[in-house]
């Protein structure tokens, strides 16, 4: 008789685990494996941790899959959504992981101003100078050295001495 009660305790325990996952879209999940599922076309969050990174493995559904469409992952687990159901790994690692190259660098955003000092004498450029001012190309055979032959103030830059180059007013 006891073995039948806790047969019987076992057996609710894990319908109560297998609802709790099935309404959070993860139909099964082994050790840094999981799988999640948007079976019914809606958005569905599989609770795990996602602080080391994740990786779909395979694909499992007709839906497509695709990341930042309608699959993604944030600090509360992984979502999918439109039908998306597939093995995601957790963590940075897993048979046959490469990490994604780094992506490449920002340019910097601003405004390219051309500002010469074709008679030699000190010439002012109006530009927003408020975030900074970088020499991107020197024009010129005469040097254009910050602070010496170029520079700028609250509102220009200024060239002197034969400089001749373009530069960027920083915008971010």
């Amino acid at each position: 008789m006891r073995k039948l009660i806790w047969l019987v305790l076992l057996l609710a325990v894990a319908g109560r685990s297998s609802r709790t996952w099935a309404q959070s879209g993860i139909t099964a999940q082994n050790g840094r494996q999981v799988t999640c599922a948007s079976d019914d076309m809606k958005r569905h969050l599989c609770q795990v941790d996602t602080s080391r990174g994740v990786r779909m493995t395979n694909q499992r559904s007709g839906s497509p899959c695709i990341q930042g469409q309608t699959w993604g992952y944030d600090r509360k687990g992984i979502w999918v959504d439109r039908g998306c159901r597939a093995d995601f790994y957790l963590g940075n690692g897993g048979p046959g992981y490469r990490p994604p190259p780094p992506p490449p660098p920002r340019p910097p955003q601003g405004v390219i101003v051309t500002c010469s000092s074709n008679n030699g004498k000190r010439n002012y450029c109006q530009a927003n100078t408020s975030r900074g001012v970088r020499l991107t190309n020197q024009r010129s055979g005469s040097p254009c050295i910050q602070g010496q032959t170029w520079g700028y103030d609250s509102r220009n830059i200024w060239v002197d001495r034969g400089c001749r180059a373009d530069f960027l007013t920083m915008q971010r």
